[in-house]
């Protein structure tokens, strides 16, 4: 770990956790979960249809419903529902033309199914920093890593250090606040990257007047049980590339060729198939969509304010270009450090209030450690001052 992490620094402004306790339940209530899933709407209904029909694997009507609601929503040409979210950025990822033996770059600061589809793909997840503005990938110092360690080979971009192609660019839209998208296009523009977007936690997000996720060659986006949308477990590929998105389908199947009776495969393909069963919890989930983001936003609005006058720590808010869903609200201390952060985590749990500190840096696991990565000294402070607090949608009635 850095001397950073390691120490234990004397902030200017030290956090009282037990004010942050105060502020917390002046929002929250006495007991409250980080993310707890909601079913008010025709969850019932629709699992119940499926399950009275006999449809509930991955042949349905609600599957194609599914797909259908979310690329009017989001707005793209394409969408393919699969099993789970980390299914989804795997397919993007090989629909972007990543293949074994490439390096990906990607904030080091993300939930692990990042670094895994790159994984996935045989290739090997090169490590990013970060903004303080959004969480999310630093356009401008990927410019000058790329400037750094880029060099052309045969057209493509190579690593000059490992010899690798740098074949995409794939940032995460952390918490649901959107990266800034332009710079970072001009960026993978310049150097003839493929952008991916994992928008695992941005369902109901917009970057300018745009739905993340849809702005890149292709992306991502997760359903599980703790997103603003719930299937359960489920995921979705979307993409404006006809094309592509028909090719993404196919492997979804396992690479199935459409007969009647045969059983013919014309790829190695992938049994990332979302069940009808689901996809039917999906589609109720997505007619509340526009109650969930309005309860998150007031929810924000409260924890902002509830926030405004404690000493040592501040609220998270959205960044200016963007609309966020507010997926997990989160505080940062005013300085990095873990002790202090971790008296916030202990005393708001003690109290019976869920928080959770970032996820661990990437190049910190063990899997990843040898990882290439830029200097990482954003995401490596945000990690000692970041808390996460409670964030069901139905905290923000």
């Amino acid at each position: 770990m850095s001397e950073l992490i390691e120490s234990r620094l004397t902030t200017a402004n030290p956090v009282d956790p037990s004010r942050v306790v105060e502020a917390i339940r002046s929002v929250a209530g006495e007991h409250a979960g980080l993310h707890e899933p909601e079913f008010a709407g025709n969850e019932w209904n629709y699992v119940r249809d499926t399950i009275d029909t006999g449809w509930v694997s991955s042949a349905g009507s609600y599957v194609d419903r599914f797909e259908e609601m979310l690329a009017e929503r989001i707005g793209v040409a394409r969408v393919v529902a699969t099993a789970n979210g980390t299914a989804a950025l795997h397919l993007a990822l090989l629909m972007a033309g990543v293949a074994p033996g490439d390096e990906v770059l990607t904030p080091a600061l993300t939930f692990v199914a990042t670094a895994n589809a790159v994984a996935y793909c045989g290739a090997v997840p090169h490590f990013v920093d970060v903004s303080e503005q959004t969480l999310g990938m630093d356009p401008q110092r990927l410019a000058l890593h790329l400037d750094r360690i880029g060099e052309r080979v045969d057209g493509q971009l190579v690593n000059r250090n490992t010899g690798r192609p740098m074949r995409a660019v794939l940032p995460m839209h952390t918490f649901g606040h959107p990266v800034d998208l332009d710079p970072l296009i001009d960026v993978c523009d310049r150097f003839g990257i493929v952008l991916v977007e994992d928008a695992a936690e941005s369902i109901g997000s917009y970057y300018k007047d745009r739905h993340t996720g849809g702005i890149g060659r292709v992306g991502a986006l997760s359903f599980n049980g703790n997103k603003t949308v719930t299937t359960g477990g489920g995921g979705a590929v979307i993409t404006n590339d006809g094309p592509l998105g028909a090719r993404a389908k196919h492997l979804s199947t396992q690479a199935k060729v459409p007969h009647r009776w045969e059983y013919i495969h014309d790829a190695v393909g992938f049994n990332y198939r979302l069940p009808n069963l689901n996809a039917a919890l999906g589609c109720a989930q997505l007619e509340q969509l526009d109650g969930f983001l309005g309860d998150k936003r007031r929810l924000a609005e409260r924890y902002a304010e509830a926030f405004a006058s404690i000493p040592g720590v501040r609220f998270f808010v959205e960044p200016p270009f963007a609309r966020s869903n507010y997926w997990l609200n989160a505080i940062l201390l005013d300085e990095p450090d873990l002790a202090q952060r971790d008296a916030v985590l202990s005393a708001t749990n003690d109290a019976g209030l869920m928080t959770r500190p970032l996820w661990r840096l990437m190049h910190r696991l063990t899997m990843y450690a040898d990882a290439p990565r830029d200097s990482l000294a954003v995401s490596e402070a945000l990690e000692a001052r970041l808390v996460s607090i409670p964030s069901s949608a139905r905290l923000g009635r």
